[in-house]
């Protein structure tokens, strides 16, 4: 075990739910080794990045890489991963039908409408036969990609946190795992169509360039990354959320 950091406070900024739940289990490992954990929740997830290059919070864990290069892309942010966490898989459910067999000609289909996550359940789609994207399209796919969609499905992309409340108004929607727990869905019992494990989707601790060398960055990744930590992800989530060490 490293030293314990000077005693200090930073604050991690994270999105409800999951996210917030397993920064619950890090506090208590990063006090014991003498750093202070102030929990930050975001409802809205695309402000956290912002505020981690601004300074308003110190770090954050809530997000996967493809998300976070857009991010800085996007909006002239630099953020930088100093850790990978855990793998939320995302997950496709329907409260009309029992299979994706049974899913009708033309019926509609909700997806995530934030560029990282759109890519990633297209591609959930394609792996499962419903639809079929251009030869060689990534994780960046858009529904402009699509080449072949033989039952005709209406694809519909929404706010990703909107899903879980229209799903009774749509065939099929795919939903963050953070997001279907928060809703009371069971990725385990519950999904029709489950991600593999795709190492680019595992989540990250992120902070701003400047803060990498700060010695709390290294408290902080080994608290998170901790045996506890782990026991506390395996006995909660049950498989639903994965950690990645």
């Amino acid at each position: 075990m490293s030293t314990p950091a000077v005693a200090e406070t930073i604050r991690v900024g994270a999105t409800s739910g999951p996210h917030a739940q397993i920064l619950e289990a890090v506090v208590p490992v990063a006090k014991s080794r003498g750093l202070d954990i102030k929990i930050v929740e975001f409802s809205d997830g695309t402000m956290i990045n912002p505020a981690t290059d601004s300074g308003e919070i110190d770090a954050n864990a809530f997000q996967h890489t493809p998300y976070l290069d857009r991010q800085n892309r996007d909006r002239h942010l630099d953020v930088v991963s100093v850790a990978r966490t855990v793998l939320m898989p995302i997950t496709a459910y329907s409260k009309r039908h029992a299979t994706v067999a049974g899913l009708p000609r033309g019926g509609e289909i909700a997806i995530p409408n934030d560029p990282t996550n759109s890519g990633r359940a297209l591609k959930l789609l394609e792996g499962s036969g419903l639809l079929r994207l251009k030869p060689g399209t990534g994780f960046e796919a858009t529904v402009f990609d699509i080449i072949d969609n033989p039952n005709g499905f209406r694809i519909t992309e929404l706010e990703a946190a909107q899903i879980p409340r229209v799903l009774a108004d749509v065939d099929l929607g795919v939903i963050n795992t953070n997001y279907a727990i928060r809703a009371g869905l069971d990725p385990r019992k519950d999904a029709l169509l489950r991600e593999n494990e795709l190492s680019d989707y595992f989540c990250l601790i992120g902070v701003a360039r400047r803060n990498v060398e700060q010695p709390w960055v290294k408290t902080l990744v080994e608290s998170f990354r901790s045996d506890e930590v782990k026991t506390f992800i395996i006995g909660t989530f049950k498989g639903d959320i994965l950690a990645g060490w």
